[in-house]
């Protein structure tokens, strides 16, 4: 039987941490606490946690300072539980290599689905396997492919490479800036209407009801995610 997922949590305020371990805990995580960053960098490093829940409100750094360090160290997931509701903490929390964000309060169950879901993208996966299967779309980015319930759907080469892009980080956001700097190129990342465009069509290529999208899913003025 494999040991249990080791899940760090970083918050500075007690009951916020005795929530979130007793949540891990009941779902089979082993966990362990920190209430700074100074104390979880030291675990990161010496006890190599699957993920980590990363308050950005702590005493002695700035929690997007330790995500940034988290994220460049790698071989962990890590999700943003704050109190913080300004769009560009979030992007910069997601652009520094955060899994998600999640504001508080919060809903234990859809944290701890929101923790699966990164696990499952820490686990490796070879792309060269087949296609990436949502739903009844398949996409061989291989291949340059995308089919919907077998038929092939005919992209345009941004709507590929945007829709590529998304597998590829599937059940995560990817922000704007991101996606317009990898499909457009350096010095369109404000171009956020090439953006629009392209994920408006895809939608209307691949969603059954496209005004009510459940595969590209907009996270307001952040980026897009590919429902995994």
């Amino acid at each position: 039987m494999m040991p249990p997922a080791t899940i760090l949590v970083v918050d500075d305020e007690l009951h916020i941490r005795r929530l979130l371990c007793a949540a891990l805990t009941r779902s089979g995580y082993a966990v362990i606490e920190a209430e700074n960053a100074k104390a979880a960098l030291h675990i990161a490093q010496t006890r190599q946690p699957a993920a980590a829940f990363v308050d950005l409100g702590l005493p002695d750094r700035d929690g997007l300072e330790l995500v940034d360090i988290l994220a460049r160290k790698g071989g962990m997931a890590i999700l943003v539980v704050s109190a913080r509701d300004a769009t560009a903490d979030k992007i910069a929390a997601l652009d520094l290599g955060a899994d998600d964000f999640v504001m508080k309060p919060f809903d234990s169950d859809e944290l701890l689905a929101r923790l699966r879901a990164a696990l499952r993208r820490q686990t490796p996966v070879d792309r060269e396997s087949g296609p990436i299967a949502v739903g009844e779309i398949e996409i061989d980015v291989a291949a340059h492919v995308v089919r919907k319930g077998g038929a092939e759907i005919h992209l345009t080469p941004k709507e590929f490479a945007l829709l590529a892009l998304l597998a590829q980080h599937r059940g995560r956001v990817v922000t704007h800036a991101q996606l317009l700097r990898t499909i457009w190129g350096k010095g369109h990342e404000s171009d956020l209407e090439y953006l629009r465009v392209a994920a408006r069509n895809l939608r209307l290529k691949l969603e059954d009801i496209p005004g009510r999208p459940v595969h590209i899913r907009n996270e307001p003025g952040i980026g897009y995610r590919l429902a995994g």
